[in-house]
């Protein structure tokens, strides 16, 4: 009898690149405790032992454009480069070099999605890492270990996909997961916001209020509070917080609440900084 896969942890992080490009601009109290809870995950992962990772990010303009901005997405190659160039890899203090990828797993998410009645863009290669997934790499796999299966999700640019169509889409990541042999030990890790705003005025601002209201609802895991957003509410929190998109993307696929392992607002990395671990 074939052992079917099954996600055996999920995690959600803050990708800013301040936290690796010049994390000394931190309270050294936040900084500390933001890289504790990275080590943290770091050690459950580790302890996981996963066959693949279904990383789940928005992406800065670094691969699609407002020529063909997909609402989901999801790569299928062999390995991916990040950062995109040496000039961000200076800027984000991470290393260039070749991201191994799930390419098996990540064919069948993508064909089990299409059944599932979700349409997302398929990239069979090509795909560029910027902050979205090699910050928070570099804590949690630095030696880039893990195979990878990169979903992209629209958070940069209006209209985006609703809250609960992104997490529908977190249950549907759950359900190509359990129908599948090939690949049995699976991680989800989301990585984006909380509140920032990019390129505005307002930057460096942190909308406190809205961080904790949004982790409690995370803490809950009840899917109704979650999604229970407008683009104006989140609006209030910076054109950055569409990104917890990608976090209530894995919120569905882990379909329980998370622990926040840390929660510090850092205006000099330009976010509030979260860290939260799935209770599976």
């Amino acid at each position: 009898m074939r052992t079917h896969g099954r996600i055996v942890g999920a995690f959600a992080a803050s990708h800013s690149p301040g936290i690796t490009g010049w994390p000394e601009r931190a309270a050294s109290d936040a900084r500390a405790t933001v890289e504790q809870a990275y080590a943290d995950v770091r050690h459950r992962i580790e302890d996981l032992e996963p066959d693949a990772v279904i990383a789940v990010s928005v992406e800065h303009f670094t691969n699609f454009h407002l020529g063909n901005l997909p609402a989901f997405a999801i790569a299928t190659g062999d390995s991916y480069l990040g950062p995109a160039t040496a000039e961000m890899a200076g800027f984000l203090q991470v290393e260039q070099h070749q991201y191994p990828g799930a390419p098996v797993l990540g064919s069948h998410l993508y064909a089990f999605a299409l059944e599932a009645e979700f349409d997302p863009a398929l990239v069979e290669g090509g795909l560029e890492f910027d902050e979205n997934f090699c910050v928070p790499l570099k804590h949690l796999d630095p030696g880039s270990k893990y195979p990878l299966v990169p979903v992209i999700v629209n958070g940069v640019n209006p209209p985006w996909p609703t809250p609960k169509r992104c997490y529908d889409f977190g249950r549907m990541i759950r359900g190509a997961v359990e129908n599948q042999t090939e690949v049995k030990r699976v991680v989800v890790l989301a990585t984006g916001g909380l509140s920032h705003w990019v390129g505005l005025p307002e930057s460096g601002h942190i909308n406190e209020e809205f961080d904790r209201d949004f982790i409690s609802r995370l803490e809950s895991g009840d899917p109704e509070r979650l999604t229970d957003y407008t683009g104006e509410e989140i609006d209030r929190a910076g054109n950055g917080a569409h990104e917890i998109r990608t976090w209530l993307v894995a919120a569905g696929a882990a379909g329980v609440g998370f622990d926040v392992l840390a929660y510090e607002p850092v205006p000099t990395w330009l976010t509030g900084t979260a860290v939260a671990a799935a209770r599976l």
